[in-house]
């Protein structure tokens, strides 16, 4: 029996399901003595999340670490300890603990390092958790500061951190003529990247002369979602509260190009969708049966306490994630709006420029118009980056 249990972990810990012992880049960087930063003034990209496996921040790991001198630490968007709401412009500060000067990249107009800030510096870093959904902003800050430091001929190095819901890939390439702080990479809308590999991506994509280097994790495959990680768990953003809502995001995140709450300002944000007016029950009903994967439906309503219906109830419909890996989250999304369309015409709204910065294209908005099925308008995305798929396969650094 104890063989048999024994050879049952094995091909668990084998196969992807199961894993305690995923290394973050900065784990690795600890554990191997911060040999790549010895002698150094850093500069760290930073926030809440950049923790290590007991839950310590990359600002104290690195402001204690022996012969590295933590000289700057840039803040992105939501701020350096999360807390803040999205597009709340943030001022910069000083850690009060560590007494290194904050520089906020997510402040009015400013959203580069400028190079006063990285002239006393040897190295820029980046150690941020992200999501895996292009329109989410913190590898857009990522890029941003790769360019400023090839201007600046600094080195930059990614401790890279997992994508946490895998690495499949879904929606459109986004097209040439788009580009918003939201809307950056051209890369599909669920990009299947690490920090790392979008790093590399980008540095290729734009020919950076940049001395790039990404401290790999260890114990990763691209079939682990975060969970299953044993990484310590933060709040990526005050409405990003679980791996099932970081699940949904990438397809729910675009009802934020609509008329349509995604339940900011109730106990679920992004594992809810709702309206005063919403046909909540119809609605629910057709995507129980349209064989969307890993989920089920349920009408709920609900009344957010902020947000455009604060204070009104709302009937929407709560999504339960049944199996994490077989989400397709714009799949999710794409026959949401099509049956509210159809049961809710008059009222449901999608706003024709923003819709196109979050899926990447105008596929959604035109066939939409045009009265095509889900079926179509999910053809066009897989369609459109069936050469994404092909090319991204260089910049891979996992399994």
């Amino acid at each position: 029996m104890k063989k048999v249990a024994a050879a049952f972990l094995t091909l668990m810990l084998s196969s992807g399901v199961c894993s305690a012992q995923t290394l973050s880049g900065l784990d690795v960087l600890q554990r191997d003595g911060f040999a790549q930063l010895q002698g150094r003034r850093v500069g760290l990209i930073t926030n809440h999340t950049s923790v290590n496996r007991d839950g310590a921040n990359a600002v104290d790991v690195l402001h204690a670490a022996p012969g590295v001198r933590l000289a700057a630490i840039f803040s992105p968007e939501h701020g350096f300890r999360g807390t803040e709401e999205g597009g709340v412009y943030i001022e910069s500060s000083t850690d009060p603990v560590t007494g290194v000067p904050v520089y906020s990249l997510y402040g009015k107009g400013k959203q580069r390092p400028a190079p006063e800030m990285l002239k006393d510096l040897d190295v820029l870093v980046f150690d941020i958790q992200d999501i895996g959904a292009r329109f989410y902003t913190y590898l857009t800050t990522m890029g941003y500061a790769m360019e400023e430091a090839a201007k600046a001929g600094l080195p930059f190095m990614v401790l890279d951190r997992p994508n946490p819901i895998g690495g499949k890939v879904e929606g459109p390439v986004l097209e040439p003529g788009i580009s918003a702080f939201t809307a950056y990479f051209p890369v599909p809308t669920r990009h299947g990247f690490t920090a790392g590999e979008m790093a590399l991506f980008h540095k290729g994509n734009l020919n950076l002369e940049l001395d790039l280097t990404v401290v790999k994790m260890e114990g990763w495959n691209r079939r682990l979602t975060f969970d299953l990680t044993g990484i310590p768990w933060t709040n990526p953003s005050p409405n990003i509260r679980t791996v099932d809502a970081e699940v949904l995001y990438p397809g729910l995140g675009c009802f934020e190009a609509s008329n349509v709450s995604v339940g900011r300002g109730t106990d679920i944000p992004f594992e809810w969708f709702g309206a005063p007016w919403l046909k909540a029950g119809k609605i629910a009903k057709k995507l129980n049966k349209a064989g969307l994967r890993g989920v089920k439906f349920s009408p709920l309503t609900l009344t957010p306490s902020k947000d455009m219906y604060e204070g009104k109830a709302s009937p929407g419909v709560k999504i339960e994630v049944t199996d994490r890996a077989a989400v397709d989250a714009l799949e999710v999304f794409v026959h949401a709006a099509y049956w509210l369309r159809k049961y809710n015409k008059g009222d449901f709204k999608l706003k024709e420029v923003e819709i196109r910065k979050m899926t990447g294209s105008a596929h959604l908005y035109d066939l939409l118009n045009k009265g095509k099925k889900p079926a179509r308008i999910i053809e066009a995305f897989h369609k459109d980056n069936e050469g994404f798929r092909t090319a991204a396969a260089k910049y891979r650094l996992y399994k």
